[in-house]
């Protein structure tokens, strides 16, 4: 059978000098592959339609050749929250607000909202409990799920900003 369709899928991405995020098989052969810009990527920050499409005609070749059985191929950016799934995801995203859900409750909980830090050998998420700053510290193995929280920052006028006069 040879490698996995994910590890030819990761492979291609990878190799086209890319973050590959994750891919998904769904009902109906769908295939769908998220990747990203590698950090301090030259080309600028976010996935654009060429990206995604120079990728799509990379996996569709790949694929046939490899007799990798789909009806459609569907290539996107993760998105504002984009999921964080290898330790360097983590290393990136540092300093920035993510959402973790842990495969366990603690204290009665399994989602954690807060700003990512390195911590020893794991890592740290510092949040605000609306009395006083908490941090909760993880390893990865305990965490089920984390994404980005999405940043929309609208240009223009900000409360606060006031125009000299």
């Amino acid at each position: 059978m040879g490698l996995g369709w994910q590890v030819l899928v990761e492979n291609t991405v990878t190799g086209l000098g890319y973050d590959f995020v994750e891919c998904e098989r769904s009902a109906g052969g769908l295939l769908r592959v998220f990747i990203d810009r590698i950090a301090n990527d030259p080309r600028g920050e976010f996935i654009t339609v060429d990206d995604c499409e120079k990728v799509t005609r990379q996996l569709q070749y790949v694929l046939e050749v490899e007799n990798v059985d789909y009806q459609r191929l569907e290539v996107s950016s993760p998105g504002l929250d984009r999921l964080l799934r290898k330790p360097a995801d983590f290393v990136r995203f540092a300093g920035q607000e993510v959402e973790i859900t842990l495969k366990l409750a603690f204290q009665n909980r399994k989602k954690y909202r807060g700003v990512l830090a390195p911590q020893g050998e794991g890592w740290r998420l510092v949040f605000h409990d609306g009395r006083q700053e908490q941090a909760l510290d993880f390893s990865l193995d305990e965490v089920r799920e984390a994404r980005l929280v999405p940043v929309v920052d609208f240009k223009g006028r900000r409360r606060g900003s006031a125009q000299p006069h």
